[in-house]
């Protein structure tokens, strides 16, 4: 059986995307803006592998290029790797300014919690307003953004993650029926002026509906998922699961999986670009962590093989020059390795060309996306 690779560089766009307006995100360009603001950026394999390519500056050498729009409603981390399995969402995951009442007293009581908050803000900002009631009192923080997300912070000594964690998994049921995207866990550690997030995150995720995740796990293809990939699933479709704590413990965890040569078909997802330095318009940390993927990509392509199938996409942008601290609406670009392909592989329709292309190299029936 033949192994493939697909790498998801979170929040890692390439312009907007026709509907951008839409979504108040006209000029949005994560990938174009940190060149044009950190000229001295130095990522040569990705540039000679396509990227100069998709982003029309010269030529690919090396492996197929192009770039994904998205068909999905929405622009975040759950509709954006359904799509890429080949679920695409015609109607958009439930979001909210501030949380009903009947939702957070249903999670208060099964999860025997008081929350504080219900507020819209960043995890910084949330902190610094928050983070020293949480503590004093022992009541985690409710908080959401502009995705469809309901996000639970605690204090890893003061409240306990374990604790955190089982208050996470009853919001998780109840979240269901409202239709919200994600629940995330946010667990934190310092004192008021000092407060950091800790990398003990957790995503739970509505169910999905059926991806190619479950037409290869049905085919007998191992499916394996690296870093949040799981969490975004829902564990569905997946037969085993790394967690990773950072970009490098991803990249190390890819490497050595893929140098034990095993069958079936990886699933990484590499987060640090968009919760560290996307959502935080860091411009230059992205630029460093595109570096540093760069350098890695670098000693990774040689062990590639003429029959191997290794894809690298991203699953929305999130341009850190851009005002507020949201995902922005993007196209995504498309580097493709396969027997020494070097195609211009256009604009897709959709990321769920993708799906249809992983079903087509393992010989499994898939109906959603077209294969390139």
């Amino acid at each position: 059986m033949p192994r493939a690779l697909l790498i998801v560089l979170d929040s890692v766009g390439c312009g907007a995307a026709p509907d951008a307006a839409q979504y108040g995100d006209t000029g949005a360009d994560t990938l174009g803006h940190i060149l044009a603001s950190v000229p001295t950026l130095h990522i040569p394999h990705l540039k000679a592998l396509g990227l100069d390519s998709i982003l029309r500056f010269g030529q690919s050498q090396g492996a197929s290029f192009g770039r994904m729009r998205p068909a999905s409603v929405g622009k975040d981390t759950t509709s954006g790797h359904w799509e890429i399995a080949g679920a695409i969402l015609d109607k958009a995951f439930a979001v909210f300014e501030k949380f009903p009442d009947e939702l957070v007293e249903e999670i208060e009581r099964a999860a025997h919690v008081k929350f504080i908050g219900n507020v819209v803000a960043s995890g910084t900002q949330v902190l610094e307003r928050l983070g020293e009631q949480s503590v004093a009192t022992g009541r985690p923080i409710l908080y959401t953004s502009a995705d469809s997300v309901l996000q639970i912070a605690a204090h890893e000594a003061h409240f306990g993650l374990e604790k955190l964690l089982h208050v996470c998994e009853v919001a998780r049921r109840v979240a269901d029926k409202w239709q919200i995207g994600r629940v995330i866990a946010r667990p934190f550690v310092g004192e008021q002026n000092n407060w950091s997030r800790t990398t003990n995150r957790r995503d739970y995720s509505i169910l999905p509906p059926r991806t190619v995740l479950d037409a290869l796990q049905g085919a007998g293809v191992d499916t394996l998922g690296i870093g949040k990939i799981s969490d975004i699933f829902a564990g569905r479709g997946i037969n085993r699961s790394l967690a990773t704590k950072s970009n490098v413990q991803g990249m190390e965890t890819i490497a050595a999986e893929w140098a034990s040569e095993k069958d079936g078909f990886i699933f990484a997802n590499l987060v640090d670009f968009d919760t560290l330095y996307g959502h935080r318009r860091d411009v230059e940390g992205y630029a460093s962590a595109l570096h540093t993927f760069d350098e890695w990509l670098g000693d990774f392509v040689p062990r590639i093989g003429p029959d191997d199938l290794v894809i690298i996409t991203a699953d929305h942008g999130n341009d850190p020059t851009f005002p507020g601290t949201d995902h922005t609406r993007e196209e995504v670009p498309l580097i493709v390795f396969h027997g020494g392909r070097e195609e211009d592989l256009g604009t897709r329709a959709t990321f769920a060309d993708v799906s249809a292309t992983l079903a087509a190299f393992f010989g499994v029936e898939w109906e959603v996306g077209t294969a390139f």
